[in-house]
């Protein structure tokens, strides 16, 4: 079962330099081939950094790419069409700025607290006098809360302008100040959680990070808040992810922030490396066995201990098996008791795939270089005005329209049929490989000859589709 040695893709780690790394290859325990390294050096580095990828015939690269070199991946990764990137690019849309984070919540409708996103300062200051307080402001570009240095509550208009001016921050990023019990942070792993726990703020505080003096605690993660979380994972087709969640005093869960780069314990990463070489290996390695609520256990343990554990397995429930407690055990949970073991059958560990259509474009969606209060490097800017303003009821679904021209299954199969040598069976056959009509255009924009995939699809009548495709777009 499984692909060969030779049949595995090549693996590279992507690093860049004065940034912690993820994953080593310590992680990837049982990798039978060499794994490449590749460090993006900034500055001027991306023709270097293109040209090393190509020279070690790297297939699939992984790592995080951090918000300040986000948009320059975006350009590399087209630069690279028969390289994977895990995370892809699209899934680390959200790593890069708050204003991402809202801007994915919106056009999947997740709930998030009321947000105000102003590039106009003079808008934003009218706001400021006429708005409801206390409002929270925080610095949006960068991929967190910096341990909630620069998240700020403030109570009425002069806190808000004297905290701006002081401040700076561009664009000027606002939300309702939602009273919470504590918020949540869930770790996923093919849209399945692996970790969950409460972070409390001090009494008398609001803010529940712990280098600001929160608590944590692992115990009785509410059932809502996981199902949000593995919902907004799937809408970010993420392999891994991790969401804050704010847990409100009326019992409402809200996403506060969202990414592929958070803190884990090292065995965790050796979870989320062990999931990838399971699903690129198509089943040679074992998958990651998770048992629901695992984190009520380990986090029983001293965190020094935690901060320390490797590679940690569990068996699924057999009743002469080792893994015996998760099956005996039951637990109050989504109003009723439920056998431990039950709730994998719930939560699924899905297989992510590679995605080919580009859901965020930097054209359309990188508003802060776009909307920049100094010009940056190679790119015109223009005034923020009026009509620059998210509004927070906004319906992203026109601004999705616009990421890229929508083609229809007839006109997709009107253009493939239209290629001698295939008929209405095989363009079916096309779709469902690809799983829809984007995904085959992507592919067919990015590299054709990901078709031979399918079979029947020979290298010949790829590059019959190239030639009608060149055609078509000229």
């Amino acid at each position: 079962m499984g692909l060969s040695n030779k049949q595995l893709p090549k693996l590279g780690f992507l690093y860049l330099d004065y940034v912690l790394r993820f994953f080593d290859h310590s992680n990837f325990k049982g990798w039978p081939n060499k794994i490449e390294t590749v460090t993006y050096h900034w500055k001027n580095d991306k023709d270097r950094f293109i040209k090393e990828v190509k020279r070690k015939k790297i297939d699939v690269l992984i790592g995080n790419i951090p918000a300040t070199a986000y948009e320059t991946f975006r350009e590399i990764a087209r630069e690279l069409p028969h390289v994977r990137f895990i995370p892809s690019m699209d899934t680390q849309f959200s790593n890069k700025s708050k204003e991402n984070v809202t801007r994915f919540a919106w056009k999947y409708d997740l709930p998030i607290p009321k947000t105000y996103i102003y590039y106009n300062h003079a808008n934003a200051d009218k706001f400021l006098k006429k708005c409801e307080y206390p409002k929270i402001i925080k610095k949006s570009y960068g991929p967190s809360n910096y341990g909630g240095y620069f998240v700020h509550k403030v109570d009425n208009y002069k806190e808000a302008r004297d905290l701006l001016d002081d401040k700076k921050y561009h664009p000027q990023y606002m939300q309702d100040f939602v009273p919470m019990e504590a918020d949540i942070r869930v770790m996923l792993i093919g849209h399945k959680p692996v970790c969950a726990f409460w972070r409390r703020a001090p009494e008398g505080e609001w803010l529940t990070n712990t280098s600001q003096g929160g608590s944590m605690d692992y115990m009785d993660v509410p059932k809502n808040v996981l199902d949000l979380a593995v919902k907004v994972s799937k809408a970010a087709k993420a392999e891994y992810w991790a969401c804050d969640v704010a847990y409100g005093r009326d019992g409402v869960p809200r996403i506060l922030e969202c990414a592929t780069a958070f803190a884990a314990f090292p065995y965790i990463r050796d979870w989320i490396a062990q999931y990838i070489m399971w699903s690129l290996s198509e089943g040679r390695f074992r998958k990651p066995h998770t048992p629901m609520f695992n984190w009520e256990e380990l986090g029983k343990m001293d965190a020094s201990i935690l901060r320390t554990l490797r590679h940690l397995h569990f068996g699924k429930f057999s009743p002469s098996f080792d893994g015996e407690y998760f099956g005996k055990k039951k637990k109050n949970y989504g109003g009723k008791k439920v056998y431990l073991h039950k709730l994998d059958e719930q939560y699924k560990m899905y297989d992510v795939k590679r995605r080919w259509s580009e859901e965020w474009p930097s054209e359309i969606y990188n508003y802060q270089d776009k909307l920049a209060l100094k010009p940056t490097k190679n790119m015109k800017t223009k005034s923020p005005s009026a009509k620059d303003v998210p509004h927070p009821t906004t319906d992203e679904t026109s601004e999705s329209a616009m990421a890229q021209t929508r083609v229809s299954k007839e006109e997709l199969s009107d253009f493939l049929t239209s290629v001698d040598g295939i008929g209405k069976k095989k363009v079916k056959k096309i779709i469902k490989h690809f799983g829809n009509t984007d995904e085959v255009i992507g592919v067919l924009h990015q590299n054709s000859s990901i078709l031979t995939e399918v079979k029947g699809i020979t290298k010949k009548l790829v590059s019959k589709v190239e030639k009608a495709w060149s055609k078509l777009l000229k």
